[in-house]
């Protein structure tokens, strides 16, 4: 069926991948393709397996947490990344996400919240849980909207921020998410609307409220 999504297992505990398999069985929209247990692994199958979704455990042995995101997007800029991690979600979800995931789910979450947060990426959203959403006590009412216009972008046009965050070049981003360059000037233009900014350094000053630390 061309509508099921390819999924791809990054974690080194056992029970969990084997759990996200049998719960994954059961549905038709999603086609489990790979497992990887380390950061060689999880190379190889990437490589290999031609994944449309990565669920990724941050503590994976070998990696180097939010480091490795931002160079799995890189390299596989069109792969969608769920983060399911024991990790503080309020110190590392926005973080992630900002960095290139397009969802952070705490392992703690229910099976529904699961599969509902599985949904949203197949259909090209982000998704942070509502109990991550309330965990959030933002320092400022400015930081708080900020939040909520981040949350409202486009999947691409979180790629386009993230690129131009980490000081890539107009060109650099065309050729990385395979669009033309008047393209690209017309997201960025999308986003100082978006964002409520007037120009390309407050739009990356922006960006960087969702890096933290």
């Amino acid at each position: 069926m061309s509508s099921t999504k390819r999924i791809l297992i990054a974690d080194h505990h056992p029970v969990i991948r084997k759990g996200i398999s049998c719960m994954l069985r059961k549905t038709e929209q999603f086609e489990i393709v790979g497992k990887a247990q380390n950061m060689e692994e999880l190379n190889r199958a990437l490589e290999a397996c031609a994944p449309d979704i990565l669920i990724m455990e941050l503590e994976l042995p070998q990696l180097n947490g939010v480091s490795t995101l931002r160079y799995i997007k890189n390299e596989y800029p069109k792969l969608r990344i769920l983060i399911f991690s024991h990790l503080a979600e309020e110190i590392y979800a926005l973080r992630c996400i900002k960095t290139g995931a397009a969802g952070y789910l705490p392992k703690s979450a229910s099976p529904k919240a699961f599969l509902k947060a599985l949904k949203q990426l197949a259909k090209g959203g982000i998704y942070l849980n509502d109990e991550l959403n309330a965990s959030f006590s933002p320092r400022s009412v400015g930081e708080s909207s900020a939040i909520n216009r981040y949350k409202k972008l486009s999947t691409r046009e979180i790629e386009v921020l993230n690129m131009l965050s980490s000081g890539k070049r107009n060109k650099d981003i065309a050729e990385a998410l395979d669009i033309n360059e008047k393209t690209v000037s017309t997201y960025k233009t999308r986003l100082l609307t978006k964002l409520k900014v007037d120009n390309i350094a407050d739009l990356i000053n922006q960006a960087r409220l969702f890096r933290l630390g």
